[in-house]
């Protein structure tokens, strides 16, 4: 399971989740209820319910480079260019536009 933190305005909005049946997205409670609060997409309204897909959604996968940027990507790391998640969470740190996304760290179970 890889998740990540999902900024809007450098504001924390909500949790990305990839797991094995797919993808979740939620956004995070403390957001919600400020008077501030924006969908990060118009695909993705205000709600507490957690949005569920078992493909990236769409919003998320337009964020991830194309073209000549995305080929460097794909040059100086590891990753398929089929692996959207990882893609996503090594690209999309400092997107041009009001959301950003941060990897949530997986925790070490075995350590105290």
């Amino acid at each position: 399971m890889r998740q990540a933190e999902i900024f809007y305005k450098d504001r924390p909005a909500g949790i990305l989740t990839e797991n094995d049946t797919g993808y979740e997205f939620y956004y995070l409670p403390e957001y919600l209820l400020s008077e501030t609060a924006r969908p990060i997409s118009l695909t993705l309204s205000l709600q507490e319910k957690i949005y569920t897909s078992p493909t990236l959604f769409p919003f998320f996968d337009g964020l991830i480079p194309e073209g000549w940027l995305l080929d460097v990507a794909l040059r100086n790391t590891d990753i398929s260019i089929l692996d959207r998640m990882s893609l996503l969470l090594t690209c999309c740190k400092d997107c041009i536009g009001a959301v950003s996304v941060v990897p949530v760290e997986e925790k070490d179970e075995g350590h105290v």
